[in-house]
């Protein structure tokens, strides 16, 4: 079988989504090409410099606006698509990318397939939502198929008009399968206390003042030891904020490897108190229950009662006595973090994401050779 060429934009691409371009880019079924951009300096997004198995294009990003009225502009993604030739087109699903109108003018006319991959849509209020609604409609339904990262993705694009048989589920996935077992933990907690984890980027966003702060308001006799693994603008600063309100936090920079696999593996529940949860994955994978605080949504298809708690944004008491509970049985946290490593081995990992993305191209290319487009 011939392979099937396919043509992927994306705004930017931070290092998370490394690990899983490689592996959809491994794929005997596919040859890949990937368009992407830099990112506003605020963002602070750590971008992949190479991706194996992949024709890897960095182009342009013209950004424009800020918040609620951003867009952005990928002047170079028309010449990329006339040079690869693809048969099939993934784009993300965003209208604000207004490069990706003129391409999908190209891709119509040349009779290309056409996958989206997006959130979701986003509830809009006010005078002009009608208008912003019908908008995103009109943008929507140029795709074939859409790929969505969670039921409550696909749950938006069917109620702002897209027919569900279209729509496909792509856990945002940024794990691997697991390929070792999950770490055996006593049954007691070492030196009597719980190990609170926080992995990620610190920026005021993820919050992590305010997990400082519930730790102490914990009693004294169960407060557990907090790791902070991470680098950022503020590390200092919350540096001097616990050592003046929670002297039991310990802070290790920015940790990778093995290093941070013994961390992982010497933790006992993991805690993520703001936006962004891109290492709940990785700490599931190593058998620890978490908590999390409401995002996008994507929470929801990988944070259950049985293996851990998703909490509301920006309610410290919630995350007080959510903690307090966690750590109040340490036999039954155990069975939530072997649960918690079952749900990335066996239901979400880049593996399945892989799969997934795989079914939606040959659909749309069979579709496409179908019609004779």
């Amino acid at each position: 079988m011939e392979k099937i060429k396919v043509a992927l934009q994306q705004r930017v691409i931070p290092n998370y989504r490394v690990p899983f371009f490689e592996k959809l880019g491994q794929r005997p079924e596919i040859e890949l090409s990937i368009f992407s951009g830099l990112p506003r300096p605020q963002e602070m997004i750590e971008i992949a410099k190479n991706i194996s198995n992949v024709n890897f294009v960095k182009g342009k990003n013209i950004h424009l606006f800020d918040k609620r009225f951003y867009i952005c502009l990928q002047p170079g993604i028309h010449q990329w698509l006339r040079e690869y030739d693809p048969d099939v087109v993934i784009l993300e699903a965003n209208p604000r990318y207004l490069s990706s109108r003129k391409a999908i003018q190209w891709i119509k006319k040349e009779g290309k397939g056409l996958i989206g991959w997006g959130l979701g849509v986003p509830n809009h209020s006010g005078k002009l939502s009608k208008i912003v609604s019908e908008t995103r409609f009109q943008f929507l339904r140029n795709f074939d198929e859409i790929i969505a990262y969670s039921k409550h993705g696909k749950q938006q694009y069917v109620k702002a008009g897209i027919p569900e048989e279209i729509i496909h589920i792509a856990p945002n996935s940024t794990a691997p399968k697991p390929d070792f077992p999950p770490p055996i933990r006593e049954q007691v907690f070492q030196n009597g206390r719980a190990i609170l984890l926080f992995v990620g980027r610190l920026q005021t966003r993820k919050r992590v003042d305010s997990l400082i702060r519930a730790c102490a308001q914990i009693s004294e006799d169960q407060q557990p030891d907090l790791w902070v693994v991470g680098d950022g603008l503020i590390l200092n600063d919350l540096k001097s904020y616990a050592n003046l309100n929670y002297p039991r936090t310990k802070f290790w920079g920015a940790v990778y490897g093995k290093e941070l696999e013994e961390i992982f593996k010497r933790a006992d529940l993991f805690v993520l108190p703001g936006t962004g949860g891109l290492a709940i994955q990785q700490a599931m994978s190593y058998a620890l229950p978490v908590i999390v605080a409401e995002g996008d949504g994507s929470q929801s298809n990988m944070v259950f009662p049985e293996n851990g708690w998703i909490i509301p944004a920006n309610d410290e008491n919630v995350l007080v006595s959510t903690i307090k509970k966690a750590i109040s049985d340490p036999a039954e946290l155990r069975e939530m973090g072997n649960n918690a490593y079952d749900i990335i081995a066996n239901h979400i990992n880049i593996d399945i994401m892989t799969e997934v993305f795989i079914t939606s191209i040959i659909e749309t290319f069979k579709l496409r050779n179908k019609y004779g487009r």
